[in-house]
């Protein structure tokens, strides 16, 4: 799998107004930011990116993700600092 592919699956999945995903084939690490992230804690934010990949987590076609997860209005503040 390649950065793209992952990018397009967490894409389809998750309205995002700014994805990055970046990583080395098995090993991946992702900003997500979206407005379904309002009013969530991290650990659900990370379960609602996670939904997406769906089976891919348990075959270990993706082994490994690590994210950061992000509002829109976070994301504008922290562009801004």
């Amino acid at each position: 799998m390649t950065a793209d592919q992952l990018q397009d699956i967490i894409a389809a999945g998750l309205a995002c107004t700014h994805l990055q995903v970046d990583g080395d084939g098995h090993h991946w690490y992702a900003i997500v930011v979206s407005a379904e992230f309002e009013g969530k804690r991290s650990i659900q934010r990370q379960q609602r990116v996670y939904a997406t990949l769906g089976e891919r987590l348990h075959t270990g076609e993706v082994h490994a993700l690590s994210m950061q997860t992000f509002t829109p209005a976070e994301w504008e503040q922290r562009q801004q600092a």
